[in-house]
């Protein structure tokens, strides 16, 4: 049984996502972290800020961002790669295919501003296939995470399991239901009644 709350107080997964990471980096020198042109807001650009040789901005090129980290984490690398949802998932569909899904490497793919709440980035920037396309995937484990404080847990816990993952997470600020951290494990869900 899980204590799960709903109040008034919110919090931004992104902000989550990157505290997290850099507690993460700060453990685990294995950990680099891939953005393509969008770390301001992906948040990832904080990571950056204290571990500029474990960051690399790959520019507007997301399909090359998901080949190079295939590579490093052939190589040893615990890779964090992060771009909006609809650029992670449908223009870099293949290449997660073929290079991260199929030969199972430790990949994590946190895709922020997904669902159609991404503000004045509009409707080209909204995904709402992105969880159908990576769960289809072979050896692809997908997570939402239901607030931040799940997103801080989720952090740790992907970086421990061996494989690809795909993190979805929104743009707006959410509601907090936990008020606790430490029930989140990869692979399993909650009864909260």
């Amino acid at each position: 049984m899980v204590s799960a709350i709903l109040t008034d107080k919110k919090r931004n997964l992104r902000d989550a996502y990157s505290s997290a990471l850099i507690e993460l980096g700060h453990k685990n020198p294995d950990v680099v972290v891939l953005d393509a042109d969008l770390a301001l807001s992906t948040k990832t650009k904080r990571f950056g800020t204290v571990f500029p040789d474990r960051f690399f901005d790959m520019g507007i090129a997301e399909a090359n961002m998901m080949g190079v980290a295939a590579g490093l984490a052939a190589c040893g690398k615990i890779v964090f790669a992060s771009t909006f949802a609809v650029f992670a998932t449908g223009r870099c569909y293949d290449t997660i295919r073929q290079s991260i899904a199929y030969p199972e490497l430790n990949v994590k793919i946190v895709a922020t501003h997904a669902g159609i709440s991404v503000g004045g980035d509009g409707a080209s920037h909204q995904m709402l296939e992105d969880i159908a396309l990576m769960r289809v995937l072979p050896n692809m484990t997908v997570i939402a995470p239901a607030d931040a404080t799940e997103m801080e847990d989720v952090v740790p816990a992907i970086a421990e399991h061996e494989g690809p993952c795909y993190v979805r997470i929104g743009r707006e600020d959410a509601p907090i239901i936990f008020e606790t951290h430490g029930a989140f494990e990869v692979g399993k869900g909650y009864v909260l009644r």
